[in-house]
């Protein structure tokens, strides 16, 4: 009978707990009005959103010609114009997944949405960086607590700096995870996060076409 009645408590609350997760979105971009981007939320018709509006539990954090940000559950992802909707929020699969493929740009560059810390990014893949490299704002973004980290001596464009070296418990591309991703935090703010080797290396990589190969080591 005790068995019993803790197995329907358990189920229960398993019950609520999934109930309590937020929704998973597919949204796409289909075009835009002015400052307005035009989404499409789970399959239906166009919304006009302004930026910083939030419709359906997503917000717009940017709009230019061919590309908007938005954002649901702290997750943020970029949509281009004609490209298939994306998954946002609700509960992340684990992440155990090995292999990961991107396709270039017009510019031969390879950019990827991802995670830090289970915060939604957009990296640029740079084989030249040391490490995980972004500016100063965007790690105030993801909450990291940088200026605990060791102080070290950059040179940038403009210059010579001084930035935070990090450990980031979590970097995340597709369904591939990887835990204790060493990073470097500099004070000028950077367009995207470069995905370097401190997170590369983990990986076998191969080029084929305008498609780049990322298949796990370790």
């Amino acid at each position: 009978m005790r068995a019993a009645l803790l197995s329907a408590v358990l189920i229960l609350a398993a019950a609520l707990a999934a109930a309590q997760q937020p929704p998973s979105r597919r949204v796409a971009l289909s075009g835009s009005m002015g400052s307005r981007a035009l989404l499409v939320i789970d399959g239906g018709a166009p919304r006009a959103v302004a930026v910083g509006t939030t419709v359906q539990g997503v917000k717009l954090v940017s709009l230019n010609e061919a590309q908007a940000v938005v954002e649901i559950d702290g997750q943020r992802q970029t949509l281009r114009l004609g490209e298939a909707a994306v998954n946002l929020g609700g509960t992340a699969s684990a992440g155990s997944g090995t292999e990961i493929a991107l396709s270039s740009d017009a510019n031969g560059h390879f950019q990827a949405n991802g995670q830090i810390n289970g915060r939604g990014v957009l990296f640029l893949v740079d084989t030249g960086a040391t490490m995980v490299a972004m500016g100063q704002d965007e790690a105030e973004r993801l909450g990291l607590s940088y200026k605990n980290g060791e102080r070290i001596g950059l040179r940038t464009a403009n210059g010579n700096t001084v930035g935070y070296r990090i450990s980031l418990n979590t970097v995340r591309v597709g369904d591939v995870e990887v835990h204790n991703v060493a990073a470097v935090v500099q004070p000028q703010p950077m367009p995207f996060i470069l995905l370097g080797n401190s997170f590369l290396t983990r990986f076998q990589m191969k080029r084929e076409n305008d498609t780049l190969l990322l298949q796990r080591r370790y």
